[in-house]
């Protein structure tokens, strides 16, 4: 059985400039994922604005960051792209994955399917992760989207898993 990893995505100061749906409750869902987990991986974005050492670049200050966690800088919304998660991973002796985090649209989005593609067997916390209201959908609408397209992905043997933050504390206390 593969560890209790989850991976959280673009939690930091810099994303949060732009206001994000739900941010106290998303955090509150977060911590306990990564209270449960055996492996944290945190996935930190870089731009312009956020480079590392700089207050954008760091991670929430509310987020729980146990001793031992993981951290992968990223360039692009695809969290395995020019970085070392994949082998992170590989070495964890990782099949699978919780994923939560920040932009449901962009990186989050991006990293699942990616991911899945790679063969990781991925859960979604469906309450654990967030953006910001865009153009022609609000926030809401987009993440209740995102995970009814997450939950009918079609991979063949390997469909993603879209539950609640409890559940999957819940399924990994059962496991243990």
């Amino acid at each position: 059985m593969s560890a209790r990893i989850v991976i959280v995505v673009d939690m930091q100061n810099g994303v949060f400039n732009t206001p994000r749906f739900d941010r106290a409750g998303r955090v509150a869902c977060i911590n306990q994922l990564i209270d449960a987990a055996e492996h944290t991986i945190f996935i930190q974005h870089l731009d312009t604005d956020m480079q590392p050492g700089t207050e954008a670049w760091q991670i929430l200050p509310e987020l729980h960051q146990p001793p031992g966690s993981l951290y992968i800088n990223k360039q692009a919304c695809d969290s395995f792209w020019n970085t070392e998660l994949d082998q992170l991973l590989q070495r964890l002796d990782a099949s699978s994955f919780v994923i939560c985090g920040c932009a449901t649209d962009y990186c989050v989005d991006t990293t699942i399917k990616v991911g899945s593609s790679k063969g990781y067997a991925i859960r979604v916390a469906a309450d654990a992760h967030t953006t910001s209201s865009r153009r022609w959908a609000t926030a809401e609408q987009l993440i209740e989207q995102h995970n009814e397209v997450w939950a009918n992905l079609i991979l063949p043997g390997n469909g993603v898993q879209v539950i609640s933050t409890a559940e999957i504390v819940q399924a990994w206390r059962t496991a243990a």
